[in-house]
């Protein structure tokens, strides 16, 4: 009996890389050499448990090469992940076995599909659940079966899942359709969680700070905010005559001292115009309802939503494919705003431009928000000099490529310069980024823009 030991990341008996080491643990080997000829026996524990997790990785196929046979959960696990991501999945959707072969499937009918459902939300975390859904949508194409309220039941909702139902809103029967709003308004209600209370305080500051002004009636005077500015013009108080000189003591007792005494001068007044009922801000959300901005669609909802529950801000929502649709008067809930959207189609951003415009009454107090990938359909020179027309108005002109945490969008970049050379860059922003935003272009400051390379 001969036994090997090698230690160190990967190694082998003989030095070299071992691809089913990769944890760098002490393995040992133990063989048998009867009559010259070297035989393994059974892995130790942690070699079973390493042959356990590439099984795992690498599917069903790996059964043979590996020689380890997955039981219980582990079982489980891959039968899940083998309907999905197995060598026939995405080829027979309606699964089985033919001659000689295998095949993966989640099958055509809605019960298994909702089993499979339910296996995964038992097996891996939420995370991880809404990407297998994302995945199964698009390569089993199972867009359909979401039109079957049981199915809608035994999903993980999510963004995405709500982007998917969106556009299949026209093709929904009616029997699902409250399930479907079910379904959205759990997302919305997270969303608007998650979100408001940030976006409200983070715009409030806004408003107020572009509503102080500097020449305030007496009763409006901010005398907190009036004194700090003005400590550098602090003056002291001389003392009374033949008190020792300024600041010195008066007669006995100290009476009439004026030590520590001073005044402020105040060069600048500090304060707040008078409350008005009136909003002291007006903004326009003009959002891309083509079908890859789907997630921005949801996001631009739930913010239009909190934006038009402040009484200082007076909030509009255009959404826009060829036609243009003003879901202003629904802006109370935002899942009837989703509803009213309808993802896909073309895309005419100058004539949506065009409406947004006509909208304006007040440009100066006026911050339009484009979300667009900016693949123009329409008139690309008359939407140029529509953003032109504004920005010399005096419109805060704010161009989002997107408004999700996807990452770096597909977009236009002709037509994104185009815009940055006007004064009007265009960049992604993630729904956590977009109240500050919002809030520089309320107080006319520098946009936060996350990565400057896509005004390029």
């Amino acid at each position: 009996m001969t036994t090997t030991t090698t230690t160190g990341p990967g190694a082998s008996a003989h030095g070299a890389t071992d691809p089913t080491d990769p944890t760098g643990e002490t393995m040992e080997r133990t063989t048998a050499q009867p009559s010259g000829t070297a035989r393994p026996t059974a892995p130790h524990a942690p070699d079973a448990e390493r042959l356990r997790r590439w099984r795992m990785v690498l599917g069903a196929d790996s059964a043979d090469s590996t020689g380890c046979t997955l039981t219980g959960q582990d079982a489980a696990m891959d039968g899940a992940l083998n309907a999905l991501y197995g060598g026939g999945a995405g080829k027979k959707p309606g699964g089985g076995r033919g001659a000689g072969g295998r095949s993966a499937g989640l099958g055509a009918s809605a019960p298994s599909v909702a089993r499979w459902l339910g296996d995964i939300r038992t097996y891996f975390p939420s995370s991880v659940v809404q990407v297998m859904q994302r995945d199964a949508i698009d390569r089993l194409g199972l867009a359909a079966l979401l039109l079957e309220p049981e199915m809608l039941e035994a999903v993980e909702a999510d963004v995405h899942l709500v982007g998917t139902l969106l556009s299949l809103n026209k093709a929904m029967p009616e029997t699902t359709k409250e399930t479907a709003r079910a379904v959205v308004r759990k997302v919305v209600e997270d969303l608007e969680k998650r979100l408001e209370s940030r976006t409200r305080a983070t715009l409030s500051g806004a408003l107020d700070r572009s509503a102080r002004i500097s020449r305030p009636r007496h009763r409006d005077i901010d005398w907190n905010r009036t004194i700090r500015a003005n400590l550098k013009n602090y003056l002291p108080v001389p003392g009374p005559a033949g008190a020792g000189g300024a600041g010195g003591a008066g007669g006995a007792g100290g009476t009439g001292s004026t030590e520590g005494r001073g005044t402020i001068v105040p060069e600048r007044l500090i304060g707040y115009g008078r409350a008005s009922r009136s909003a002291k801000k007006d903004v326009i959300l003009c959002i891309d309802q083509s079908g890859s901005m789907a997630a921005s669609v949801v996001y631009a909802s739930v913010f239009g939503a909190v934006l038009a529950s402040m009484r200082t801000l007076s909030t509009r929502l255009v959404v826009f494919d060829t036609a243009v649709v003003d879901l202003t008067d629904q802006l109370d809930d935002p899942v009837d705003v989703l509803f009213g959207t309808q993802l896909g189609g073309g895309t005419d951003i100058n004539r949506a431009l065009a409406y947004c415009q006509s909208k304006i009454t007040r440009p100066a107090d006026t911050v339009v928000v484009l979300i667009s990938d900016l693949y123009e359909g329409g008139i690309r020179d008359e939407m140029l000099k529509r953003a032109a027309a504004m920005k010399a108005s005096g419109v805060q002109f704010v161009t989002l490529l997107a408004l999700s945490d996807e990452g770096a969008p597909a977009y236009d970049h002709e037509h994104a310069a185009a815009l940055g050379a006007l004064g009007a860059p265009a960049f992604a922003c993630t729904p956590d980024l977009f109240p500050d935003v919002m809030a520089a272009a309320i107080e006319k400051r520098p946009l936060p823009i996350p990565d400057k390379e896509t005004q390029q």
